[in-house]
């Protein structure tokens, strides 16, 4: 049997697809439908920078025009449909994942404790067992109810004072988890009281862990390499990884496929044994992604199936950035047609665009220009603005 091959065209439609961005996006967007939602993306990464919305609430509103923050905090506590941990950076995740987390908690903890201990010594374990007695005895916190007076630290965790070191290296470890969230602090309690007893105590073997990490990133990205599997938990090593796909590809769980990039160069990858691939074709309204969307999560790999080069930033000095530092992406059909800088004014209700640049080849025409408004006007309104204002000669060169 031959090896089957995605045409670009077709790599693009089945990733979109993986990654919900197919849907038209309406319908449902709280409770039940919108932790299916989230169930289906894995998981949705937090970020506290906030120039429209932040980073988690735009993800979910790219597909779910109807979302709105309120509707994610309430799946968190105190529905409890959600936790909060690690991937490869903060994320909110199914609940019912939660016992696949304990190999993170335990593999988390080694590293940590590791580097804590250089830095605390014999305190370490002391200093745990305090923070632990406090919430115990006293309820739910956050960093700023503990350490008065501490000074901060010079260990390169961000100068952090001992005790929100203690805080973050018990969550990380799986002995507290976050409750809810303040604003978007986190609020720490004891994990009994915030995991349903059946998930806390369920532990998978490190077997059982691996396939379905393995599975599950299978499942919602379509195609990848081991590599790319690993990576999207970022809980396995590259080499577990490896070992599952060999495996997997013996049992025909898996088989492989050719990958068509951007320019025509063929990479190899996997996929789940007998993956549908007649998928539909995304709607070809104008969406704006989040920089932190899981679509783009993976750089390279957005270069590769898009042709689209897209790095923050943040550390370029503004004299010498081509685009503004924390642009978002547009997404039109199956194609990122360019990137936008914006940001929402609250002294003036507005959200105010800075900039527009096309991609190269993308010609700004009349009808892309209606639906970039239209899909400002109800991002506008998401965010809690009045109305869409532009700068003078917004519209810039690829």
């Amino acid at each position: 049997m031959s090896m089957r091959r995605l045409s670009n065209a077709q790599a693009r439609r089945v990733f979109l697809d993986r990654h919900l961005l197919s849907e038209v996006p309406v319908g449902p967007s709280k409770g039940v439908d919108l932790a299916d939602l989230i169930t289906r993306l894995g998981f949705v990464q937090l970020d506290s920078v906030r120039t429209v919305e932040r980073a988690h609430h735009m993800i979910l509103f790219a597909r779910r025009q109807s979302y709105r923050p309120k509707h994610l905090d309430r799946l968190n506590d105190p529905d409890r449909l959600l936790f909060e941990h690690w991937t490869h950076d903060a994320a909110t995740v199914p609940m019912a994942f939660y016992p696949y987390w304990h190999m993170r908690f335990r593999r988390d903890a080694a590293l940590l404790r590791q580097r804590y201990k250089k830095w605390r010594g014999h305190e370490f374990d002391h200093l745990l067992q305090g923070v632990l007695d406090h919430i115990r005895h006293h309820g739910p916190v956050s960093s700023s109810d503990l350490g008065q007076g501490e000074a901060g630290g010079n260990s390169g965790w961000w100068d952090w004072k001992p005790s929100k070191t203690a805080l973050e290296f018990l969550w990380r470890s799986g002995a507290i988890a976050v409750t809810r969230r303040d604003g978007f602090r986190k609020v720490y309690d004891l994990t009994e009281r915030v995991v349903p007893p059946d998930l806390m105590h369920a532990t998978p073997s490190e077997d059982e862990t691996t396939h379905w990490l393995c599975h599950a990133a299978f499942e919602r990205l379509g195609f990848a390499t081991p590599g790319e599997i690993a990576a999207f938990w970022d809980t396995l090593r590259p080499h577990e990884a490896k070992a599952w796909c060999d495996d997997a590809l013996e049992r025909g769980v898996l088989e492989p496929v050719e990958i068509e990039c951007v320019g025509g160069k063929i990479r190899k990858s996997l996929m789940l044994a007998g993956s549908d691939l007649n998928v539909s074709e995304p709607p070809g309204r104008l969406r704006v992604l989040s920089p932190f969307d899981p679509a783009l999560r993976d750089r390279q790999r957005a270069e590769r199936l898009f042709g689209f080069h897209y790095r923050i930033e943040i550390f370029v000095p503004e004299a010498k950035r081509q685009y503004g530092y924390y642009v978002f992406p547009l997404l039109e059909g199956a194609r990122l047609v360019g990137r936008i800088d914006m940001a929402a004014r609250k002294e003036t209700g507005a959200l105010h665009v800075t900039a527009v640049w096309p991609e190269a080849g993308v010609r700004w025409g009349d009808g892309r220009q209606a639906r970039l408004e239209a899909e400002l006007t109800r991002l506008a309104r998401f965010a809690g603005m009045d109305c869409v204002t532009w700068a003078e000669r917004w519209l810039k060169s690829g």
